[in-house]
């Protein structure tokens, strides 16, 4: 699928071969993330919102409330950083200093649009649905006039992006490795638990085939 063109921005300085530009890389990250954040600055006061996100091909979206000051200030075209972490694991080390974590995490510049046509933003959020449980969108009642007016949809592009990524084992000291020291990495992974029904639910209603498999 190609690369993204590194700018000064998107650059990985700081262990810099860890840096990943490639658009398989990006992508993946952005769709298994469930949460990105979103920094920005109004009237100098700096900001960083936590907030759902999904991708569909080279935009990034993001939906709230009209009323939503973030969205409000994201509107109006003021410069945005949105990041996406993933840890997969702890990393133990021999010594304190070389303790790390196993993480993948993407990071995109640049400013947002408002997704004002009505099938474009309807579009999005069928996406959005779908990208939580696939299938979601097609059994829930769609929105109503009042409901898609009161949202908005967001779209930043996938144009001053990077993701940085580490793997692997503890990196010690030469010396250290022969302390008497358990090191490794500790897997970490989110997972899907029993879903649990709501107590005003519809007798007789199944669980849906997509959310009852993980």
């Amino acid at each position: 699928m190609g690369d993204y063109v590194v700018t000064d921005r998107t650059r990985v300085r700081r262990v810099h071969q860890r840096g990943r530009y490639d658009r398989e890389t990006v992508h993946a990250i952005l769709d298994e993330g469930l949460i990105c954040h979103l920094g920005f600055a109004v009237e100098g006061r700096p900001f960083v919102i936590p907030t759902a996100h999904w991708r569909d091909g080279e935009r990034v979206y993001v939906h709230g409330s009209s009323a939503s000051r973030t969205l409000r200030s994201l509107k109006a075209g003021v410069d945005v950083c949105l990041t996406v972490t993933l840890v997969d694991g702890l990393v133990m080390a021999r010594s304190g200093f070389h303790h790390s974590m196993n993480y993948r995490c993407v990071m995109v510049f640049g400013r947002a649009t408002l997704v004002d046509d009505p099938d474009e933003k309807m579009a999005a959020l069928k996406t959005f649905l779908d990208k939580i449980a696939p299938g979601r969108w097609d059994e829930v009642r769609p929105p109503n006039d009042q409901e898609f007016k009161a949202t908005t949809v967001l779209a930043l592009p996938l144009e001053e992006v990077s993701a940085k990524v580490r793997t692997g084992p503890p990196v010690d000291d030469e010396e250290d490795y022969a302390l008497p020291v358990w090191a490794g990495v500790v897997p970490l992974s989110l997972t899907q638990g029993s879903p649990e029904p709501d107590p005003r639910l519809a007798p007789g209603t199944p669980l849906p085939d997509y959310l009852a498999k993980p």
